[in-house]
């Protein structure tokens, strides 16, 4: 069991298959990309399968989400999904990707066993997407979701990101459109985790502006904690339901208190928040010939050690120093 010295119990693994992505979304890195992590730097497919399998069978782990950077690029995904799908207690498996590439591959992932998927998409714009990612991929996007829907890997979630000046009006039009092809929608406020370190607290659209924007045009009522349990999106029933729509307001009211996940990045590294400034080497210990025993035990003390929030609502809070696509979403 992974658990910390708040009797927090973690469930949930993040795992990030790489720190490359095919986007560069201004409020994650610059137009020129990043310095990337080299092959030998990032686990091998059968390292990845190694430290899931210990997750699963020793830790209490039940869901593993594959993250990036963008996951859709690692060219061993499909035989990774597969290979933990086998896992037992077999978890379930989900994917967050920005979908590009998922209309390819939409149908082998589920065959190969993923549950669903997670697509990020901020704006139902072509040219607002364009100066949002740097990139004229718009329609791909929506060719991956539609065949994500067409494939079962349902739930198919949606995250949006409202940046001031850019795609704050859409809202609305986004719920409405979720609601018509029956997707969930969540949006995220913009989190300190940008490379250029750019993000400012004054400047970002927060849950509240995103909840008075959607009701001005839908009835929300809340769906009630008790419901949400760990989950870090606070869901309302949209004009009596069937459909919902979530709020992950990660900088104005944290969930740190219900937290049960853990991260594991593309270089081995645990950590233990999203906003963690410390890590713990799994990677160096796998490749010296640690047993499984010692790799859990690894695992455990570095969870042992989690913080009790993400310390942004301190004025002091530092930002990581690695990226979101670093230590994937």
């Amino acid at each position: 069991m992974l658990i910390d010295t708040y009797g927090r119990v973690a469930t949930d693994l993040r795992v990030s298959l790489t720190d490359r992505c095919n986007l560069r979304c201004t409020y994650c890195m610059p137009e020129e990309g990043l310095q990337w992590l080299t092959k030998t730097e990032v686990l091998t497919d059968d390292e990845i399968v190694r430290l899931i399998d210990i997750a699963v069978t020793r830790l209490g782990i039940t869901e593993v989400r594959f993250t990036g950077g963008e996951p859709l690029i690692r060219p061993g995904l499909v035989a990774i999904v597969e290979r933990c799908a086998a896992l037992e207690p077999r978890p379930k498996l989900s994917l967050t990707t920005n979908g590009i590439g998922l209309k390819r591959t939409a149908a082998a992932l589920k065959a190969a066993g993923l549950d669903r998927v997670n697509v990020s998409l901020d704006t139902l714009r072509p040219d607002v997407f364009k100066t949002l990612t740097r990139r004229d991929r718009h329609a791909d996007v929506l060719d991956g979701l539609h065949a994500a829907r067409a494939e079962g890997l349902a739930p198919v979630k949606v995250n949006s990101v409202l940046m001031p000046g850019l795609n704050d009006d859409e809202a609305p039009d986004l719920l409405a459109w979720a609601v018509e092809h029956d997707y969930e929608l969540r949006f995220i406020e913009q989190m300190p985790l940008d490379a250029q370190h750019g993000w400012k607290r004054d400047g970002m659209i927060t849950a509240g502006d995103i909840l008075r924007s959607l009701r001005t045009r839908f009835t929300l009522d809340p769906e009630g904690e008790d419901r949400r349990g760990s989950a870090p999106a606070e869901r309302w029933i949209v004009d009596g339901g069937p459909h919902r729509v979530g709020v992950i307001a990660s900088v104005t009211r944290p969930f740190c208190r219900a937290c049960d996940r853990t991260r594991l990045t593309a270089d081995g590294q645990v950590r233990t928040c999203l906003f963690a400034r410390e890590e713990s080497d799994l990677r160096g210990a796998l490749r010296d010939g640690a047993t499984d025993e010692e790799l859990a035990k690894r695992w455990k003390l570095a969870m042992w050690g989690k913080k009790a929030g993400s310390g942004l609502d301190d004025p002091a809070f530092l930002q990581p120093d690695r990226p979101m696509s670093a230590i994937g979403g």
